[in-house]
């Protein structure tokens, strides 16, 4: 469900209102309780988050371990 602001409280708390589109929600802007415009979050900023987490993963993937690597490493984490 979209919030509702009004276009003052818009223009005044723009930097909150920023923060919380950026976090995922999304606000409908009304100027004397009607609508006016759709404040959403960006998809091209979530889509390149999921491209370096993809990338992040396939890197990963490259990098082989012995068995006994990966035992000293486990073994080297528990203190």
């Amino acid at each position: 469900m979209q919030n509702e602001i009004g276009s003052y409280d818009a223009k005044t708390k723009l930097p909150e209102i920023l923060r919380r589109v950026e976090s995922g929600e999304a606000f409908t802007i009304t100027n004397r309780g009607k609508p006016i415009a759709d404040l959403i979050p960006c998809r091209s900023g979530g889509r390149a988050k999921t491209k370096a987490a993809i990338s992040n993963i396939l890197n990963a993937k490259k990098h082989k371990l012995s068995d006994q690597a990966l035992k000293d490493l486990i073994g080297s984490g528990r203190k």
